[in-house]
């Protein structure tokens, strides 16, 4: 029998009625589940409970009701420990998520039947040289971490590295590290290219920058990529959190994570025909 993790969004009523449902019901196949801490207190489970450092460990599935938010925070929780991961898609755009809430129940009977694919996305590794040890010293992200302006009328000055070798100082109102699968996240909406989320890399792209130079990188994924704060303080958003401030002199260090999200998907999935549904391209 299996271990569930269920990752639910916190606001949702229609996660919240899915997550006993699937409660119920992986119960009653024998199945077990848990929650982190959170989400097993929105749900009146506290004896599903189990901490977010436990969670990937101790599951052989997890289970993401929500949006790609949703995706994102159950991606950081077990995407490490190798755990398989099923997105249900309770949000708008859903661009992560492979299941509609009505079709949960035959998705979870096709992964036990192992009619199945997995399908792997490369994730960033991003460690965190700060000064005043407020932030955590290493975080996973599937979308991006952004360096980006904390004071309205002011850019950020950010030297970049690249493998050890200084590259050149930007000033801009901030920098985005994003993998393949981030590039039409926030990246996306700067202008940077469409990279297919199969793929492995490192895609910088510039946030409204005040020099020359203004074209997004595209690197190799084992580029170890250095974004260090210079003058004004800057402030880090990983995947949509933002985890704090960054002073003078403190520096983020992006590359590859040597684990990989693994998708569950139930049919061959055409990126470019989700590219032209999720942002409604028309045929001509």
């Amino acid at each position: 029998m299996a271990t569930i993790a269920v990752v639910l969004h916190p606001t949702r009523p229609q996660a919240r009625t899915l997550a006993e449902d699937l409660i119920a019901s992986m119960g009653a196949q024998g199945h077990g589940v848990i929650l982190p801490e959170a989400d097993a207190t929105l749900v009146g489970r506290p004896d599903l409970a189990v901490p977010d450092a436990d969670l990937g460990p101790k599951a052989d599935l997890a289970v993401s009701l929500g949006g790609d938010g949703t995706m994102l925070r159950s991606v950081e929780l077990v995407a490490e420990a190798g755990v398989a991961l099923i997105g249900v898609n309770l949000g708008q755009l859903g661009y992560l998520t492979e299941v509609e809430p009505h079709g949960l129940s035959e998705a979870l009977d096709d992964f036990f039947a192992g009619r199945y694919q997995i399908e792997e996305r490369m994730l960033l590794s991003v460690r965190i040289h700060a000064a005043d040890g407020a932030l955590p010293s290493r975080v996973v992200a599937l979308n991006e971490a952004v360096v980006e302006r904390t004071q309205s009328g002011h850019t950020v000055r950010l030297d970049v590295g690249i493998d050890g070798a200084d590259f050149t100082p930007y000033a801009a109102d901030g920098l985005i590290v994003a993998t393949p699968t981030g590039s039409t996240a926030y990246a996306f909406s700067a202008r940077g290219p469409i990279i297919a989320p199969t793929h492995r890399a490192l895609l910088l792209t510039p946030v409204s920058p005040h020099m020359l130079f203004d074209r997004s990188l595209i690197l190799d994924a084992e580029t170890v990529l250095t974004l260090s704060v210079t003058e004004r303080p800057a402030t880090l958003t990983v995947d949509g959190r933002r985890l704090g401030a960054l002073a003078d002199g403190d520096r983020i260090e992006c590359t590859a994570a040597p684990a990989s999200a693994r998708l569950v998907i139930f049919k061959p999935r055409d990126f470019h025909q989700i590219l032209k549904h999720k942002f409604g391209l028309s045929d001509r």
